[in-house]
């Protein structure tokens, strides 16, 4: 798995580089368009708790078990392009190798432009052609149908059901949906990805 370190990976809309606390301020800029935070169904750090979040995902990283990136738009000017968001290989298996994508939010003002499909089609790529995973998991709250139907979307298909699986922010219990896509699914959903993405093109 020497394959699975911190990597910046390119794509035409969006850019994907390893998280650093320097990314501090962009990072609150983007949680605060759309006001994120506020979205009950999911776990999007406030602006006070971003530092904190950002200490979590490198320490895991530390830990071997997570491989946070942050989002950026393509820079412009010669300069850094916009931060967007957070995303990460998490809940990494190094001796299967197998990964999931979570954790990810982005700028509510990119949604629904391609640059989740991207970021999702960048991480998926490097898992299966370069890490050499057998299977990517995605998880989410089931009552969470915005973030189901785009894993759906992606290609990937529902595994199953853990009820009651872990407490939610506000402290009530989770039902958490796992779909996968595995290594001989990728051809195909590699290009029903590049497809959409001609779509925003």
């Amino acid at each position: 798995m020497s394959t699975l370190r911190p990597v910046t990976l390119r794509g035409t809309r969006v850019l994907l580089e390893p998280l650093a606390p320097e990314h501090h301020d962009g990072l609150v800029a983007a949680a605060a368009d759309g006001e994120l935070w506020r979205l009950w169904y999911t776990s999007i750090p406030t602006p006070e708790g971003m530092r904190q979040e950002i200490d979590r995902r490198l320490a895991l990283q530390g830990a071997g078990s997570m491989l946070p990136f942050t989002t950026r738009l393509p820079a412009d000017d010669g300069g850094p392009g916009r931060i967007i968001g957070m995303t990460t290989y998490m809940n990494i298996d190094r001796d299967t190798p197998r990964v999931e994508i979570g954790s990810t939010w982005n700028a509510a003002s990119v949604q629904r432009t391609g640059t989740n499909t991207e970021s999702k089609y960048l991480l998926l790529r490097h898992a299966f052609e370069v890490v050499g995973c057998p299977a990517v998991e995605f998880r989410t709250h089931w009552i969470n149908h915005q973030s189901r139907e785009a894993i759906v979307r992606l290609g990937a298909k529902q595994d199953g059901v853990l009820r009651s699986h872990t407490r939610a922010t506000n402290g009530e219990l989770r039902d958490t949906v796992v779909y996968s896509i595995l290594a001989h699914e990728w051809p195909m959903v590699r290009d029903h990805l590049l497809h959409r993405m001609s779509l925003h093109a």
